[in-house]
């Protein structure tokens, strides 16, 4: 294996921007799952944007294993595409519930879940995007933890009326491995702005 003593560093920061982008794009899908009927064609889409991410992944570590320097420290990088990464997987694993458990009507708290991660993904896109030269961090991150903030009210809402006696206790059941699974995608974008708040105190 031939390995690269001057970092590739556009290479690095270009695969990062992919990476959010493709999560952004992925989020946004999710929002139009859960108010759009054609549900299975939107599925397939998200499940091609999860497969999209596991190759800029795999793009990375590859990179990594191939560079004898980087531009910023190889934990660092890794945390960064692998907890982006678990963001989507959250996402498609919520998705695939929702059409293996056969769900009928979408619950107000799962559509206000997927409104959350779609509004922290684009703030995550646009940390990525500058991640070379930080600009503007601490207020997208600032917004990031106060979007996870209002996720975990939402899940306790959603964890709540799930005892109300209006559910059966197979829907329960359903429901609470989707909302575990939204809530978990919402947690790791809080986990993404921290890897990247690390990253700038460090380099910056």
């Amino acid at each position: 294996m031939r390995l690269s003593l001057v970092p590739k560093e556009h290479d690095y920061f270009r695969l990062f921007s992919e990476l959010a982008a493709n999560l952004d794009a992925a989020a946004q899908l999710l929002v139009r799952f859960m108010t759009d009927g054609d549900r299975k064609n939107i599925a397939a889409a998200i499940l091609e944007h999860e497969h999209v991410g596991d190759k800029i992944v795999h793009d990375v570590i590859r990179s990594l294993n191939k560079s004898f320097i980087t531009p910023i420290d190889r934990e660092d990088i890794y945390d960064l595409v692998s907890t982006t990464d678990e963001v989507l997987d959250n996402i498609e694993a919520a998705v695939d519930m929702v059409l293996l458990y056969r769900v009928g009507e979408i619950t107000p708290q799962a559509k206000r879940q997927a409104e959350v991660i779609a509004k922290a993904t684009p703030l995550l896109r646009e940390c990525m995007d500058n991640l070379e030269k930080p600009k503007d961090m601490d207020a997208r991150i600032i917004a990031i933890n106060s979007l996870e903030n209002d996720g975990d009210r939402i899940h306790r809402d959603a964890m709540a009326s799930l005892f109300d006696g209006g559910m059966s206790c197979t829907d329960i059941i359903k429901w609470k491995d989707i909302y575990e699974n939204l809530e978990a995608a919402i947690d790791e974008c809080e986990h993404v702005a921290n890897v990247i708040e690390s990253i700038v105190l460090k380099h910056n």
